[in-house]
């Protein structure tokens, strides 16, 4: 089941006040960026983050699901509308990522 335009767009609403947000669809779902690096997605309605120390203490309550089979396990954000909490989440989880890598050209 892919991701609905919708569900988008509420996520993408809750997430209006970061600058530095962006997302990418791709296969029917999207990536979501955070200062230039992958911080999550959104998959089959879920959003889900990348489980870096810093979100895994800042939501230790949170559930591990797979975005898709054989993938690696993310944590799933169950209160989006907590704009304070995803701001701070969003920018720690891109913190504490490396820098993308150059693509050779």
């Amino acid at each position: 089941m892919a991701t609905s335009k919708e569900y988008l767009q509420y996520i993408v609403d809750q997430l209006g006040g970061m600058d530095e947000i962006s997302h990418r669809a791709m296969m029917g779902e999207y990536v979501i960026y955070n200062k230039g690096k992958v911080i999550g997605g959104i998959y089959d309605n879920r959003f889900l983050v990348k489980p870096t120390k810093s979100a895994k203490e800042l939501l230790p309550d949170a559930p591990y699901e797979e975005p898709y089979p054989g993938a690696k396990e993310m944590l799933l954000i169950t209160d989006p509308e907590d704009s304070e909490l995803m701001e701070k989440l969003l920018n720690a989880v891109a913190d504490e990522l490396p820098a993308p890598k150059k693509r050779k050209k």
